[in-house]
């Protein structure tokens, strides 16, 4: 029997595909490599953190690049390095992000290196990556470009820092620039934007506080209750953006964040303050 014909949770779904993710030593990234791996793929990790990306590389059988995705002599030396190993770069996962160093959400306490340094990385980064990923996939004509956005990037009135929310959103249109460009030539584009997941970095903005408090913090503020938002389920929907079964899927910003975007609960809460 072979892989075509068994049920979808036992086929491979990647199987012979070449993955590229930046920012995969840890957090969602890390997920999403063991899971492409799991489903038959040769998956490069990309990233700065060289100990924690050779530790996961050791695990799971991937080969690991040290990439500042700020530096385009980088991002083009781990997308040669995918070609140079595997011969080819099907899905490129453009995961790498940071956040505000500041959790003051003012403009008054905007300073520009500091947002400078989140733009390069959430927006920049994702531009280079495009960029260097599209050289080799146009004329292979195919291929698959996700990026890693945020539930920021369609919900308005979350107040969340202005450096991060001004990438993440920047981060859709570059996907629906990128869809019409490079859809001539069999290349997909596509972002997703979570909710809040319990990754080192968030939990890093947080004071460093633990996994399960974070989660418990998050789902205070959710919408949709009883379920919680792991990384896991990001690496899902990067599996099938990256996978056959989205063949016709481009330009979508597939928003994972249980309705939170679609909710607006300013009337909710001042009935609550008002009538207590």
């Amino acid at each position: 029997m072979n892989d075509s014909s068994l049920p979808a949770p036992l086929a491979k779904r990647l199987e012979g595909k070449v993955a590229l993710i930046t920012g995969a030593a840890s957090g969602i990234g890390e997920t999403t490599a063991r899971l492409f791996v799991q489903h038959g793929a040769k998956v490069v990790i990309a990233d700065i953190q060289d100990e924690l990306g050779h530790s996961v590389c050791n695990e799971i059988g991937s080969d690991y690049v040290h990439c500042d995705v700020t530096s385009e002599i980088d991002v083009q030396n781990a997308v040669e390095t995918t070609i140079s190993k595997h011969g080819k770069l099907d899905i490129m996962f453009s995961n790498a992000g940071i956040a505000d160093a500041k959790l003051d959400i003012s403009i008054l306490a905007f300073e520009h290196e500091d947002y400078k340094k989140v733009f390069d990385v959430n927006m920049y980064g994702a531009f280079l990556s495009a960029k260097h990923a599209a050289k080799v996939m146009i004329p292979a004509k195919k291929g698959s470009i996700i990026f890693t956005s945020s539930f920021a990037s369609v919900c308005y009135g979350a107040m969340l820092p202005y450096a991060y929310a001004v990438s993440k959103h920047a981060l859709v249109g570059l996907t629906k620039n990128l869809c019409v460009e490079l859809g001539q030539y069999g290349i997909r584009v596509n972002c997703i934007s979570p909710f809040g997941v319990a990754t080192p970095l968030l939990r890093k903005g947080l004071g460093g506080i633990d996994q399960k408090t974070v989660e418990e913090f998050i789902c205070t503020s959710a919408n949709l209750k009883e379920a919680v938002l792991k990384a896991s389920d990001v690496a899902e929907a990067a599996l099938y953006l990256g996978g056959g079964d989205s063949k016709y899927v481009s330009g979508l910003n597939l928003v994972i964040d249980g309705g939170y975007s679609t909710t607006n609960v300013a009337i909710r809460e001042q009935m609550k303050e008002y009538f207590g």
